[in-house]
């Protein structure tokens, strides 16, 4: 309006009648304070620098209920300061895949899988974790060394003590879980064992993604001094993880919350259990498939995953 007016020598008046605008509009000056949305929302952003503005709008709520806080306005403040995070997102092809399991509850199936690090001294360090694939929730993340097929089978059975046995477990063909005494144990625990195909970890997509979770917002943003300083460390974004963290595909409550909703008794499951193979009523028995065949999609999986 101002440009116009010294460009043209023409009344406000005359100008707002040419463009058919009202002169309120104008004159209009915001009298909105967002001082105090700033100075909240600038102190989260420091503290989780990788959640985007609809977890830190949840977060805004869950630290003041009482105050109504819109999330266009919590977008508005949030692009203003700059704080939008950017990701690269890889160009994919459609292509035509199984369609994904149908999860009803709890226990019906875990993925697990494995990732790595580096402490300061330069020591490699692995990191065994265990997802339910239906609340999202984190069981375990084993941190060592070394993480041989014992060691993932004495964490597994910890929480199976806790929490009661799957009907599947899904990972990839890993030396750890082709070993014939993973398969072994699978067998006793009477749990289907499924091995995704080489070549294709989206079909164990669960943990895949929790894995781009540990790593933006705990592996990347910390510097572990060592073995224990890395456990500690992990175990409390673990703890966060499952606490206090908002799942955006659990309608953005926090995988504790939504366990808590959808709760059913330990070990329950309204998928049917598979039965041993012939020969082992009992279980006390072992027969060991050679590894090959794991890699191929049984049609039994078919009504399981």
């Amino acid at each position: 309006m101002r440009r116009l007016r010294a460009e043209f020598l023409a009344s406000e008046r005359r100008i707002c009648e040419l463009m058919e605008t009202p002169r309120m509009s104008c004159r209009y000056q915001s009298r909105r304070d967002d001082s105090g949305l700033r100075e909240r929302l600038l102190s989260l952003a420091r503290e989780k620098p990788r959640y985007g503005y609809r977890r830190l709008h949840v977060l805004l709520h869950r630290h003041a209920p009482e105050e109504r806080i819109n999330h266009k306005r919590v977008w508005r403040v949030y692009r203003d300061l700059g704080l939008s995070v950017r990701r690269t997102r890889r160009k994919r092809l459609t292509r035509m895949l199984r369609p994904k399991p149908v999860l009803t509850a709890p226990n019906q199936e875990w993925a697990i899988d494995f990732a790595s690090d580096v402490a300061a001294s330069g020591r490699r360090l692995r990191i065994f974790s265990v997802v339910d694939c239906y609340t999202r929730e984190c069981l375990t993340l084993e941190v060592d060394t070394s993480l041989p097929s014992r060691r993932v089978t004495r964490a597994l059975a910890g929480i199976i003590e806790t929490r009661g046995a799957p009907v599947a477990i899904r990972s990839d063909n890993g030396p750890e879980m082709s070993s014939r005494h993973y398969l072994a144990w699978c067998i006793e625990k009477r749990i289907d064992a499924v091995h995704i195909q080489p070549g294709k970890p989206t079909q164990n997509a669960y943990v895949e993604s929790f894995h781009g979770r540990l790593r933006d917002e705990c592996l990347n943003v910390s510097w572990f001094w060592n073995l224990f300083d890395a456990r500690s460390k992990i175990a409390a974004w673990r703890v966060e993880y499952n606490c206090e963290r908002p799942h955006s595909a659990l309608g953005y409550l926090t995988p504790e919350e939504f366990a808590s909703r959808a709760a059913s008794p330990p070990g329950v499951s309204n998928i049917t259990r598979p039965a041993l193979p012939q020969g082992f009523p009992d279980g006390s028995a072992v027969a060991v498939a050679p590894a090959p065949a794991l890699t191929q999609i049984r049609p039994r999986e078919e009504g399981l995953i």
